[in-house]
């Protein structure tokens, strides 16, 4: 069978592998000169299943308009003369409620605790680096209002027997050092021991790497025009290179997916969020984290990649731009002032920002659509990184007709009413 997989980012690689374990024929376009040049590039490092929640919550609301007036607040909106962006923001209100928040978390959670099995497996399998830790990921809490607030999570994570550790601030310390020299006070932490990290732009290229060795051929600097329908299936993809064609196809093109799929009839809520990122050189090691902190006042992850330190966040909405603004980086430098002062030269960071594909209520979209030969593969959001084996492998499985390992249903187009 042959496979057209459009992007080359952690989800089309991860995909295309899977394709070509599974004996398939596949070919993967990406507008950039290599795989993972994206949004793939800089993220935060974290892979985070038990963390794997729903930005649209009880109470995120207010705690929006709270953020947007805070220089060091995790969430900006620009507003656009954009349909797309006015009904993503409505959609996503839709689902700040309880039992809907409930419901979009147990669906993150299953695909992204499935995800880290998955990637457990390759990495034995192919032996792959990539700075990759499995020492937890820690979520700090600066008052005792927000550790007060934990037992939502604390219900979720028992649900799915995700192991976990309530600490106070003597243990937080035990598990970072670094934190003892931190300039802040904190009161404690929310750990998950399962949790990992790693660089998701050395795994996706090296995993490229494996992949091109099982016959994966891959076409970059190549922008993708259309895609044409005939007959309830698509018939090619058409590039500034040329025309493409093969028996499935799979979209997994991160914010740009809806741009390619609406003339075809399909409207999925899919916008970018723009994130960013510090790349800072660790000069005490002892002073640097260990693994993940998630700072919870500021919305920041933390994290040790190798000889660095990934410090990734914030929240930038109505843009597909991925113009650094100075006064973004703000949260950044102030999280990790606070907490690892010691630990890296942040005079040689590097500043770096992109496109999460986000969804309105939480989950990817992930599946068959009404043209018989087209799969999409997108809206991950900020959680790219740890469901993209999960992601991957399920795609694998429905294109080469296997019973997938989950159940996918709610990951579907359909829920958005379509199909």
């Amino acid at each position: 069978m042959r496979v057209l997989v459009l992007g080359a980012g952690v989800i089309g690689v991860t995909t295309s592998y899977y394709l070509a374990k599974l004996g398939c024929d596949v070919t993967m376009l990406d507008r950039q000169s290599g795989p993972g040049l994206e949004t793939s590039f800089g993220n935060a490092g974290e892979i985070s299943p038990g963390y794997a929640s729903p930005w649209a919550g009880p109470g995120v609301p207010v705690k929006a308009v709270r953020w947007m007036m805070d220089k060091y607040g995790p969430l900006v909106v620009r507003p656009q003369w954009d349909p797309a962006m006015w009904r993503w923001m409505l959609q996503m209100l839709r689902n700040c409620t309880s039992a809907r928040y409930a419901v979009n978390k147990s669906r993150m959670v299953g695909i992204a605790e499935y995800s880290r099995d998955c990637l457990r497996i390759l990495r034995r399998d192919e032996g792959l680096a990539y700075d990759e830790r499995s020492q937890g990921t820690l979520q700090l809490f600066r008052k005792q209002a927000q550790l007060d607030a934990i037992g939502g999570d604390i219900e979720v994570l028992r649900q799915y027997g995700v192991p976990y550790e309530v600490l106070d601030r003597a243990g937080c310390v035990n598990v970072e050092p670094g934190l003892a020299r931190a300039r802040e006070p904190f009161v404690g932490g929310l750990r998950l021991p399962e949790d990992e990290t790693g660089d998701c732009y050395m795994f996706t290229d090296g995993l490229a790497k494996i992949a091109a060795g099982l016959g994966v051929k891959t076409v970059y600097d190549t922008t993708i025009k259309s895609i044409e329908v005939a007959g309830g299936s698509v018939a090619q993809v058409t590039t500034d290179k040329g025309v493409f064609t093969a028996d499935r196809y799979v979209v997994a093109l991160g914010s740009f997916s809806p741009l390619l799929l609406r003339p075809l009839g399909i409207d999925i809520p899919v916008y970018p969020v723009k994130g960013y990122s510090l790349t800072v050189p660790i000069v005490d090691a002892a002073a640097a984290p260990e693994s993940t902190v998630m700072d919870e006042t500021y919305k920041v992850a933390i994290t040790r990649l190798g000889d660095r330190i990934r410090v990734g966040g914030t929240a930038e909405v109505g843009s597909y731009q991925v113009t650094l603004r100075p006064e973004r980086r703000l949260p950044l430098d102030r999280s990790l002032g606070d907490l690892f002062p010691e630990g890296g030269d942040v005079s040689r960071a590097l500043f770096w920002s992109g496109l999460r594909p986000m969804t309105p209520d939480g989950p990817p979209v992930i599946g068959a659509t009404h043209l018989d030969n087209l799969v999409l593969n997108t809206g991950h959001g900020t959680l790219g990184w740890t469901m993209a084996c999960g992601a991957g492998k399920i795609v694998a499985d429905q294109i080469t007709g296997h019973r997938t390992d989950i159940p996918v249903e709610g990951l579907s187009y359909t829920r958005y009413g379509h199909g």
